[in-house]
Protein backbone atom coordinates (compact mmCIF):
# COMPACT_ATOMS: atom_id res chain seq x y z
CA UNK A 1 0.00 0.00 0.00
CA UNK A 2 2.73 1.92 1.25
CA UNK A 3 4.59 1.63 -2.24
CA UNK A 4 1.00 2.66 -4.60
CA UNK A 5 0.45 5.78 -2.44
CA UNK A 6 4.63 6.47 -3.34
CA UNK A 7 3.81 5.71 -7.24
CA UNK A 8 0.38 7.62 -7.01
CA UNK A 9 2.08 10.46 -5.67
CA UNK A 10 4.73 10.71 -7.87
CA UNK A 11 2.80 10.27 -11.06
CA UNK A 12 0.27 13.40 -9.84
CA UNK A 13 4.03 15.40 -9.48
CA UNK A 14 4.92 14.44 -13.30
CA UNK A 15 1.61 15.60 -14.81
CA UNK A 16 1.96 19.19 -16.64
CA UNK A 17 0.37 22.46 -15.20
CA UNK A 18 -2.17 23.61 -17.27
CA UNK A 19 -2.45 27.85 -17.47
CA UNK A 20 -4.01 29.77 -20.19
CA UNK A 21 -2.03 32.68 -20.79
CA UNK A 22 -2.00 35.65 -23.51
CA UNK A 23 1.01 37.48 -24.60
CA UNK A 24 0.77 40.20 -26.57
CA UNK A 25 3.42 42.87 -28.07
CA UNK A 26 2.03 45.69 -30.00
CA UNK A 27 4.26 48.37 -31.64
CA UNK A 28 3.01 51.93 -33.14
CA UNK A 29 4.80 54.68 -35.00
CA UNK A 30 2.62 57.95 -35.26
CA UNK A 31 3.82 60.50 -37.47
CA UNK A 32 1.94 64.12 -37.14
CA UNK A 33 2.51 66.94 -39.61
CA UNK A 34 1.07 70.97 -38.88
CA UNK A 35 -1.12 72.73 -41.09
CA UNK A 36 -0.92 76.23 -41.85
CA UNK A 37 -4.09 78.32 -40.45
CA UNK A 38 -5.37 81.57 -40.43
CA UNK A 39 -7.71 83.42 -38.00
CA UNK A 40 -8.96 86.65 -38.86
CA UNK A 41 -11.55 88.67 -37.63
CA UNK A 42 -12.67 92.42 -39.04
CA UNK A 43 -13.09 94.84 -37.02
CA UNK A 44 -15.73 97.74 -37.70
CA UNK A 45 -15.68 101.37 -37.93
CA UNK A 46 -16.62 102.86 -34.60
CA UNK A 47 -17.56 106.57 -33.86
CA UNK A 48 -18.59 108.35 -30.14
CA UNK A 49 -18.98 111.63 -29.34
CA UNK A 50 -19.71 112.88 -25.20
CA UNK A 51 -19.35 116.12 -23.68
CA UNK A 52 -21.16 118.50 -21.18
CA UNK A 53 -21.88 122.24 -21.75
CA UNK A 54 -21.77 121.93 -25.56
CA UNK A 55 -24.13 122.33 -28.20
CA UNK A 56 -24.06 119.94 -31.42
CA UNK A 57 -24.43 122.20 -34.77
CA UNK A 58 -22.90 119.35 -37.13
CA UNK A 59 -22.80 116.12 -36.42
CA UNK A 60 -20.30 114.01 -37.11
CA UNK A 61 -21.05 111.87 -40.18
CA UNK A 62 -19.01 107.84 -41.29
CA UNK A 63 -18.68 107.67 -44.84
CA UNK A 64 -19.55 104.43 -46.73
CA UNK A 65 -18.15 101.80 -46.78
CA UNK A 66 -17.18 99.89 -50.37
CA UNK A 67 -14.21 97.76 -51.11
CA UNK A 68 -11.06 99.04 -51.33
CA UNK A 69 -11.47 102.38 -49.99
CA UNK A 70 -11.39 104.11 -46.44
CA UNK A 71 -14.92 104.24 -44.81
CA UNK A 72 -13.95 108.12 -44.05
CA UNK A 73 -15.44 110.25 -41.30
CA UNK A 74 -16.08 113.72 -41.09
CA UNK A 75 -15.70 115.04 -37.87
CA UNK A 76 -18.74 117.15 -36.18
CA UNK A 77 -18.84 120.90 -35.51
CA UNK A 78 -19.88 121.83 -31.33
CA UNK A 79 -20.10 125.22 -30.07
CA UNK A 80 -20.16 125.80 -26.19
CA UNK A 81 -23.42 126.34 -24.67
CA UNK A 82 -23.06 128.80 -21.91
CA UNK A 83 -19.82 131.22 -22.33
CA UNK A 84 -17.59 131.28 -19.07
CA UNK A 85 -19.04 128.09 -17.99
CA UNK A 86 -16.61 124.64 -17.60
CA UNK A 87 -17.14 122.13 -20.61
CA UNK A 88 -16.11 118.91 -21.73
CA UNK A 89 -15.76 116.96 -25.19
CA UNK A 90 -14.62 113.74 -26.30
CA UNK A 91 -15.15 112.67 -30.13
CA UNK A 92 -13.59 108.94 -30.96
CA UNK A 93 -13.39 107.44 -34.50
CA UNK A 94 -11.62 104.20 -35.46
CA UNK A 95 -11.15 103.49 -38.60
CA UNK A 96 -12.68 99.69 -39.24
CA UNK A 97 -11.24 96.81 -41.95
CA UNK A 98 -11.69 97.41 -45.52
CA UNK A 99 -13.53 94.54 -47.31
CA UNK A 100 -10.23 92.21 -48.02
CA UNK A 101 -8.89 91.20 -51.81
CA UNK A 102 -8.20 87.86 -49.81
CA UNK A 103 -10.73 85.97 -48.89
CA UNK A 104 -9.57 82.59 -49.29
CA UNK A 105 -6.28 81.00 -49.92
CA UNK A 106 -4.67 78.07 -51.80
CA UNK A 107 -2.14 75.73 -49.49
CA UNK A 108 0.58 74.48 -51.58
CA UNK A 109 2.81 72.13 -49.86
CA UNK A 110 1.58 73.08 -46.61
CA UNK A 111 2.49 76.68 -46.95
CA UNK A 112 -0.62 79.24 -47.52
CA UNK A 113 1.52 82.19 -49.64
CA UNK A 114 -1.07 85.22 -49.02
CA UNK A 115 -3.26 85.52 -46.18
CA UNK A 116 -5.81 87.87 -44.95
CA UNK A 117 -4.21 90.35 -42.48
CA UNK A 118 -7.36 92.28 -40.36
CA UNK A 119 -7.75 93.74 -37.25
CA UNK A 120 -7.33 90.97 -35.05
CA UNK A 121 -5.43 88.11 -36.98
CA UNK A 122 -3.69 84.78 -35.45
CA UNK A 123 -1.20 82.92 -37.62
CA UNK A 124 0.08 79.48 -37.50
CA UNK A 125 3.00 78.26 -39.85
CA UNK A 126 2.49 75.06 -41.50
CA UNK A 127 5.27 72.20 -40.93
CA UNK A 128 7.66 70.50 -43.12
CA UNK A 129 8.08 66.70 -42.90
CA UNK A 130 11.46 67.24 -43.75
CA UNK A 131 12.99 63.63 -43.10
CA UNK A 132 10.25 62.83 -40.54
CA UNK A 133 10.26 58.99 -40.52
CA UNK A 134 8.75 56.38 -38.50
CA UNK A 135 8.83 52.68 -38.95
CA UNK A 136 8.62 49.12 -37.04
CA UNK A 137 10.16 46.28 -37.68
CA UNK A 138 8.94 42.37 -37.98
CA UNK A 139 10.99 42.12 -34.32
CA UNK A 140 9.09 44.63 -33.04
CA UNK A 141 12.27 47.01 -32.90
CA UNK A 142 11.21 51.46 -33.55
CA UNK A 143 12.91 53.35 -35.69
CA UNK A 144 12.13 57.12 -35.65
CA UNK A 145 13.57 59.89 -37.35
CA UNK A 146 13.00 63.69 -36.27
CA UNK A 147 11.44 66.28 -38.93
CA UNK A 148 11.33 69.81 -39.02
CA UNK A 149 9.83 72.55 -37.52
CA UNK A 150 5.84 71.69 -37.05
CA UNK A 151 6.48 67.53 -36.48
CA UNK A 152 5.87 65.00 -34.14
CA UNK A 153 6.58 61.43 -33.90
CA UNK A 154 5.53 59.01 -31.88
CA UNK A 155 7.02 55.17 -31.41
CA UNK A 156 5.21 53.41 -28.53
CA UNK A 157 5.46 49.30 -27.91
CA UNK A 158 3.25 47.97 -25.92
CA UNK A 159 4.01 44.16 -24.31
CA UNK A 160 1.00 42.52 -21.96
CA UNK A 161 1.06 38.81 -20.42
CA UNK A 162 -2.64 37.85 -19.08
CA UNK A 163 -3.09 34.93 -17.41
CA UNK A 164 -6.70 33.85 -17.36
Amino acid sequence: MKRLALVLGVTLLAVPVQADLTHKIQSSVQLTVDGAGSITTRLPSSMSVSGSNVTLDTAPVLGTLSSGTALGYTPGAYSITTAGDAFSYAENYIEGDDVPTVLSTTVTSGVVPVLPIMGQTTTTSGGLAGSLAGSVATDGAISVTAGGAGTTVIGQSVISVVAD
